[in-house]
């Protein structure tokens, strides 16, 4: 089984995407750290107990690894167009516990099983071979946090919380079975609409506000 764990927005570099949170919700993103193993870095925001919001981009004082990183981050051209087409929150992290037995069912459509750390944290990712989002980013990469389980508590509680999540998708019926067959418990609400946008709506101080 696979649950709703974050949020991501994938940027073109992490200043933007910390700005563009700003501009959605009138909050900054107030921790965050480095992958070593992507070349990566990121900022984050608790979105609840076990719930957060991430900002991802390529991190240009790390090298580039060996392997193709996450969330689709080598495709600067596909991150960038996306980004100008205001489609910034690009997707959504699955948890599990038992990330071996998900990928032996599913690995075609998720990837294989990758080590990751940011700080002293260390957890298993699956990330498909070319590095891109599963599924052109309708299906979530999955993660397993190991015995510590989710960071999200550990996060400041800067007052915001998240209160529904939608796909809009040219096939939403399709996009329903590929959740039911991924046995996800908590998938985002699926609706018709002519190109596939995700947005998130999160209350916070400020009021409701909605990311997109």
């Amino acid at each position: 089984m696979l649950k709703f764990d974050h949020l991501a927005v994938i940027a073109p570099t992490l200043e933007d995407g910390v700005a563009h949170v700003r501009a959605c919700l009138g909050m900054d993103m107030p921790t965050g750290g480095q992958h070593p193993q992507m070349g990566t870095h990121n900022r984050l925001m608790r979105l609840g107990d076990d719930a957060f919001l991430e900002v991802i981009a390529l991190d240009p004082s790390a090298p580039k690894p060996a392997h193709p990183r996450w969330f689709g981050l080598d495709d600067r051209d596909g991150v960038r167009s996306a980004w100008d087409a205001g489609r910034r929150l690009r997707g959504w992290v699955a948890r599990t516990t038992d990330i071996a037995g998900i990928l032996a069912a599913h690995g075609d459509v998720l990837g294989d099983q990758t080590q990751v750390s940011r700080g002293d944290r260390s957890w298993d990712f699956a990330v498909c071979p070319d590095g891109a989002l599963p599924a052109d980013g309708v299906a979530p990469p999955v993660i397993d946090w190991g015995q510590r389980g989710t960071p999200a508590p550990d996060m400041p509680d800067v007052g915001a919380h998240l209160v529904s999540f939608q796909l809009e998708h040219p096939d939403p019926a399709g996009v329903r079975r590929l959740y039911e067959m991924l046995d996800v418990l908590d998938p985002p609400e699926v609706t018709q609409g002519a190109d596939m946008c995700y947005r998130a709506q999160i209350q916070t101080p400020n009021g409701l506000k909605t990311l997109v």
